[in-house]
C-alpha cells in the first residue's frame, strides 16, 4: 500500500500516522520528495482500512500495491536507483559495460584481457572463478585461485572486478575479494544464498534465471532487498524457449517491462543469450537502443582454445570497435557509454 500525502503536510501528521502503523506490524519505506511525501506499507495490508487513512485531510491518495514485491516496486521508489560500484555508477546516465573472459584460465591471460578491455573503454572486468557447468566433466574453474588471479589484474588495470559465488560459505572471501558478486541464472532463486546476500551491503549483480517470469526474477532481487541490501542490479541473459538455434533467446521486451514496474537497473548479457559471437554484436546494439544501463560482454584473447564458451567470446579488436559502435546509439537515446 502507498500513502501519498499533500504539499506541506506537517511533518507531526506524517510521524503520527507512521508511528501508528509501525505499531501495528508494518514497515515504512518514507520517501521524502521536493514537494510531497509518500509512504511504502510493507506488509499484510489487506487488514487495514484505506477509508479511515483517507478521511486525513494531510493525505491526498491512498493506493494499494498489487505487485507482490515492495521495495523494488517503483511505485515506492519512483527515482531510478544508482548503483555504486567502487566509483562505477549503473544506473545512470552513463551505460557501463562489464567485459572479461568467461573463465578464469591463468593469471597471464586474465590480466592481458583486463589492459585490452580497458583500452577498449570497458569500466569492470568479468571472469569466472567458479563455474556452474552442466556437465560435471566440463572446466569448473579455478575457485579460490581464479580470484587471486582476478584481484591482480585489477591491481594491475584499476578496473573493478565481477564474478559468479555458488554457495553461501564463500561469502566472507567475495565480500572481501569481489566488488560485485554474480549469482547467476541457475541461483536466480537459491533463497537461502540470496537472503545472506542481503545481510551484506555488497553490489549484487542477479542473473534472470532460465525460465523465470519477470515477477519471479524482481521477487528474487526483493530477497536481498528485504535483508537490507539495496544495492541489486538485475541482468537479463536470455530465457529458454522452443528455439534451439541460438542458446537462449534473449528478452529485450524484459528491459523496458522491469523499468516500468522497478527502480533497479537493468544490464544485458548477449554473449549468453547467443552463444555465438558474431550475434553479440547487434544484441549489445539492441539492448543499448531499449534502455540497458549496462552490457555485460565476454571477451577472449583466444576463444579458439577458451577453457570455456569461446564461441561467444569477442576478441579483443573486435569488442574495441563494438565500443565504438555503440557510443553512436547511446547518444540517440541520450545516453553516453
Amino acid at each position: 500500500m502507498v500513502i501519498v500525502f499533500k504539499p506541506g503536510a506537517p511533518e507531526e501528521v506524517k510521524t503520527k500516522i507512521k508511528v501508528n502503523l509501525e505499531q501495528q506490524g508494518f514497515q515504512i519505506n518514507e520517501i521524502n520528495g521536493l514537494n510531497m511525501t509518500i509512504f511504502g506499507i510493507i506488509g499484510d495490508t489487506s487488514t487495514l482500512d484505506i477509508n479511515l487513512l483517507r478521511v486525513n485531510d494531510c493525505v491526498d491518495k491512498v493506493m494499494r500495491v498489487q505487485e507482490p514485491f515492495k521495495r523494488a516496486n517503483r511505485m515506492f521508489h519512483p527515482e531510478d536507483s544508482v548503483i555504486d560500484v567502487c566509483g562505477v555508477p549503473i544506473g545512470g546516465r552513463k551505460i557501463q559495460v562489464i567485459a572479461g573472459p568467461c573463465s578464469v584460465e591463468s593469471a597471464e591471460q586474465v590480466t592481458q584481457v583486463a589492459k585490452s578491455v580497458k583500452l577498449g573503454g570497458a569500466s569492470m572486468l568479468r571472469g569466472g572463478a567458479f563455474k556452474p557447468r552442466t556437465s560435471p566433466y566440463s572446466f569448473q574453474g579455478l575457485k579460490e585461485l581464479g580470484l587471486d588471479y582476478l584481484k591482480a589484474a585489477k591491481e594491475e588495470t584499476g578496473l573493478p572486478i565481477v564474478t559468479e559465488i555458488m554457495s553461501a560459505d564463500k561469502i566472507e572471501r567475495f565480500v572481501e575479494d569481489v566488488d560485485l558478486i554474480q549469482v547467476g541464472a541457475r541461483n536466480m532463486q537459491n533463497y537461502e544464498l540470496l537472503k545472506e546476500l542481503g545481510k551484506t551491503r555488497k553490489p549484487i549483480l542477479l542473473k534472470r534465471g532460465l525460465s523465470a517470469t519477470i515477477e519471479e526474477w524482481i521477487m528474487s532481487a526483493e530477497y536481498i532487498l528485504a535483508g537490507g541490501n539495496e544495492n541489486v542490479i538485475l541482468c537479463e541473459r536470455g530465457i529458454r524457449t522452443f528455439e534451439t538455434y541460438t542458446r537462449n533467446t534473449l528478452d529485450l521486451s524484459a528491459i523496458p517491462a522491469v523499468k516500468k514496474l522497478s527502480h533497479l537497473p537493468v544490464v544485458v548479457d548477449p554473449s549468453h543469450a547467443a552463444g555465438m559471437w558474431w550475434m553479440v554484436e547487434p544484441l549489445a546494439k539492441a539492448a543499448v537502443a531499449v534502455g540497458a544501463d549496462g552490457l555485460l560482454i565476454e571477451v577472449h584473447n583466444d576463444p579458439e582454445h577458451a577453457l570455456c564458451d569461446g564461441a561467444q567470446s569477442l576478441k579483443p579488436e573486435r569488442f574495441a570497435r563494438l565500443m565504438g559502435e555503440l557510443k553512436g546509439i547511446a547518444q540517440i537515446v541520450g545516453r553516453d557509454l
